[in-house]
């Protein structure tokens, strides 16, 4: 019982001292697991975990664009992927679409491994 508690209470740990870059990185990390289970459901006909985990995926993505500072001109082009991203989840999700899901993920992917190029040169 103690070793589960003590892993939550890591997590809850690096979540509370992560800086701003590194919760970003953790959602793009959440969002690509979520997203390949939810290509190992749709592979195995579980359609309701494929749905819970496309929904986990919509989250990120959504918290992720509503975060955007918009006085940045990125800002707009991270706008624009997050909003393709969602439409195709949405399609992934009614459709149980395996290729559309791994579509995204390679997507999430980029973006991720983007991201961690920009923390690296921050540094």
């Amino acid at each position: 019982m103690a070793i589960p508690n003590a892993y939550a209470q890591y997590n809850n740990s690096k979540v509370l001292t992560a800086s701003p870059a590194e919760l970003t990185l953790m959602l793009y990390e959440g969002a690509i697991k979520f997203c390949n289970i939810a290509i190992v459901a749709v592979e195995q006909k579980d359609i309701e975990k494929a749905h819970i985990h496309i929904t986990k995926v919509e989250r990120i993505i959504d918290h992720l664009r509503q975060t955007l500072d918009m006085k940045y001109p990125v800002a707009q082009d991270f706008d624009r992927i997050y909003s393709y991203l969602s439409r195709r989840l949405v399609e992934a999700n009614v459709k149980k679409d395996e290729e559309i899901l791994k579509e995204v993920n390679t997507h999430l992917r980029s973006v991720r491994d983007t991201w961690k190029e920009v923390m690296r040169l921050a540094r």
